[in-house]
């Protein structure tokens, strides 16, 4: 069919976006637009889960926070100048009768103007049993007596960058799962370490990813581990049977994931570290494009008014 002498479907032209992804610490600088605003997530590195010691679980790490725009929130200022990208790295796992450590911080543009993800919390050790770390999502309790988790989205933040951790030592000695960005991490149960909270997902590169589980709760001698939550949340792992026992599972890298807990004299799971996205829309008229076949009309409206692309 013909359209003022082009053959094929009449395409608008609009503006068009970029998307950024940084999984290490980088330097932003605006594509080509100038300053404006743009979408973000910002996730920090979870927290390590622990080794609670013989006969006891350790809990399970807490994701990193977990803050973002998209879809429908309020956008970051994006400067004319470079902008500082600062990916937090995950925690370690707690050796012998150790909490894990906390995950380090992920921020973009750093300061007032910008956006900062707490890390992860870390998982507490099982004897005595040890609360878990707060941070971004909190890291689950260890267990003998009944340690409460970590608390969730501290420093608090609106929306809410994460979720508290499982309690430890509930109907056995298995450490509680860690905070996920999208639920609770859950108490551990009779022989069984706490699941971890689970993940949240987000479009904001185009498909749909799900990142932040917190690490599974740990299992003592005789118990038995606990699932990572989804998003990235590492598998708590057991004491049993002694002396080989189960290895925990590390949070896996760039998601946030918090580290799974572990009992018996083995060492809990390294953190998952965490990322940075950022999606910028053209701010000026004067940059517009097109996909596909336009009309001839089209094309002079948009000439006309100085809105067209060479």
């Amino acid at each position: 069919m013909s359209n003022g002498g082009i053959i094929g479907p009449v395409q608008n032209p609009q503006r068009g976006s970029v998307t950024t992804t940084f999984t290490a610490s980088g330097t932003y600088t605006s594509p080509g637009f100038g300053p404006g605003q743009a979408d973000y997530l910002v996730i920090a590195g979870g927290g390590g889960g622990a080794s609670g010691g013989n006969g006891e679980g350790g809990g399970g790490g807490g994701a990193g926070g977990n803050r973002t725009s998209f879809p429908g929130g309020t956008k970051i200022s994006i400067p004319s100048s470079p902008v500082p990208a600062v990916v937090g790295g995950g925690g370690a796992g707690g050796v012998y009768q150790n909490n894990g450590v906390k995950g380090t911080d992920s921020s973009f543009n750093p300061g007032p103007a910008g956006i900062t993800s707490t890390g992860g919390g870390y998982g507490g050790y099982g004897n005595p049993g040890q609360v878990g770390g707060p941070g971004g999502s909190g890291g689950g309790g260890g267990s003998n007596t009944s340690a409460v988790g970590g608390t969730g989205n501290s420093p608090p933040t609106s929306p809410s960058q994460g979720n508290s951790g499982g309690t430890g030592g509930i109907g056995g000695s298995n450490g509680g799962g860690g905070g996920g960005a999208g639920a609770i991490g859950n108490d551990s149960g009779s022989n069984v370490g706490g699941v971890g909270g689970a993940g949240s997902a987000n479009l904001i590169s185009g498909c749909s990813v799900t990142r932040g589980g917190g690490g599974g709760g740990g299992g003592g001698n005789a118990g038995s581990l606990g699932a990572g939550g989804s998003g990235g949340g590492g598998a708590g792992g057991s004491g049993s049977p002694f002396p080989v026992g189960i290895a925990a599972t590390a949070g896996t890298a760039n998601t946030g994931g918090g580290g799974g807990g572990t009992g018996g004299q083995f060492t809990g799971a390294a953190a998952g570290s965490g990322i940075i996205v950022i999606k910028q829309c053209q701010a000026s008229p004067t940059f517009s494009v097109a996909p596909g076949v336009w009309s001839l009309s089209e094309q002079y409206n948009f000439k006309k008014a100085g809105n067209w692309t060479s």
